[in-house]
């Protein structure tokens, strides 16, 4: 019996000691893959957060190979794991609309008028995010800006696929929309507003309802980095920022096949820009370029590319990249100039910089009124480090 305990006990010590050495090598490997710019503030930081999601992300990883859970379910348990608890200057409701979750933050402080309503849609690349993980940022804007938040918990691939979270944040939206004077806002101040992949999606649900004369007008879109588009990932930002924390260029590519397809076999085309036949980057070379990108963003690091025609399957198998509704940056002139006024934040240290870059001209060639912010020590994700105790950021805030 004793000596059964021992082997038990000895074995669990091998187990233990292989699964950190295991972790410790994978942190190592990915550590050393990565890059912090000199540029960045408390880069010590953004190591540390950057070293706390791998572990998460091999964990996970290694829980999935046993049999336990998906590496995806692990890690979105773990960033939900936040409870901010009652907010006395808030009243904070949980709903549904349409069958969409929704969180409302509605000051509690009365008002003499009717107050804005924000539309809020999170990041986290289609297959992350929840209302959790993006609680402490609406809690914010609800506060400071004494509006009313609507946050859009959309469902997330790969379960579900293009165009499901879409259609879910229309459809909140929307429902919103035609509810305005329940939630004492003023129809004439409708915002949308996402950061990320939640930006990309304000930018299309903005292009929906734009010729939508049964809904209010929007009076506002507030573009935070978003994603815009899924055709070039070698503009330059793409190339200059393809290893920095906390989106790398190949993860950004990873995300989209994941949305559009549920997988993601065909990464190296995506990257190398084979994905996307020839004739159709060309067409849309007048919006999507490094041609329009200010000299200014392409001085560190960059390399002109040739384009490379669609050799494989890709296209034919998820031929959606060009699609409007997953890329809101090749909307048609038409579209584009009935858009409200816009805000766009970008950061210099994220490989979508240059997708807001580009909206950004395209909005002010077509008429449209802009207000434009760049986190010149900014990194992609860093509005969600506002308020993270000792791993804040001053730029976040």
């Amino acid at each position: 019996m004793a000596a059964g305990y021992v082997l038990l006990v000895l074995f669990l010590a091998v187990f233990v000691a292989a699964f950190i050495l295991l972790v410790m090598g994978a942190i190592n490997f990915h550590v050393s893959n990565s890059e912090i710019p000199p540029g960045v503030n408390e880069p010590i930081k953004l190591r540390i957060i950057h070293i706390i999601s791998i572990m998460t992300a091999v964990v996970g990883r290694i829980l999935e190979t046993i049999g336990i859970c998906s590496q995806i379910s692990f890690i979105r348990y773990m960033n939900d794991r936040k409870t901010l608890g009652v907010d006395p200057a808030l009243f904070i409701q949980d709903l549904c609309f349409e069958n969409v979750p929704v969180r409302i933050y509605q000051p509690r402080v009365a008002s003499a008028s009717q107050r804005r309503g924000v539309v809020y849609f999170h990041g986290g690349g289609w297959v992350f995010g929840s209302l959790e993980t993006h609680d402490a940022l609406c809690r914010s804007i609800a506060r400071e800006s004494q509006s009313v938040v609507v946050a859009v918990g959309y469902r997330l691939a790969p379960e579900h696929r293009y165009p499901t979270p879409y259609e879910d944040c229309l459809h909140a939206a929307i429902h919103f929309m035609k509810n305005t004077e329940h939630y004492g806002v003023d129809p004439a101040c409708l915002i949308v507003c996402g950061d990320s992949a939640g930006g990309g999606l304000a930018a299309i649900v903005s292009q929906t309802l734009a010729s939508r004369s049964d809904l209010p007008r929007l009076r506002a879109q507030i573009l935070i980095y978003p994603g815009l588009q899924a055709l070039d990932f070698n503009l330059p930002s793409y190339q200059q920022n393809h290893r920095v924390p906390l989106l790398f260029r190949e993860h950004a590519a990873f995300y989209v096949l994941q949305y559009i397809d549920g997988d993601a076999p065909n990464i190296e085309q995506v990257l190398e820009g084979s994905h996307v036949p020839i004739d159709k980057k060309l067409n849309y070379a007048k919006w999507v370029s490094p041609d329009h990108i200010p000299e200014k963003f392409k001085v560190r690091a960059y390399k002109p590319y040739v384009l490379l025609d669609c050799t494989t399957e890709v296209y034919e198998k998820a031929g959606r990249f060009c699609e409007p509704m997953l890329s809101p940056l090749l909307a048609q002139d038409a579209v584009i100039q009935q858009l409200p006024e816009t805000f766009i934040l970008t950061c210099e240290y994220d490989v979508l910089r240059d997708d807001g870059l580009l909206y950004k001209k395209r909005l002010e060639d077509n008429g449209v009124r802009v207000t434009w912010y760049h986190l010149e020590d900014g990194f992609h994700g860093i509005i969600n480090l506002f308020n993270n105790g000792w791993l804040s950021f001053p730029s976040g805030k």
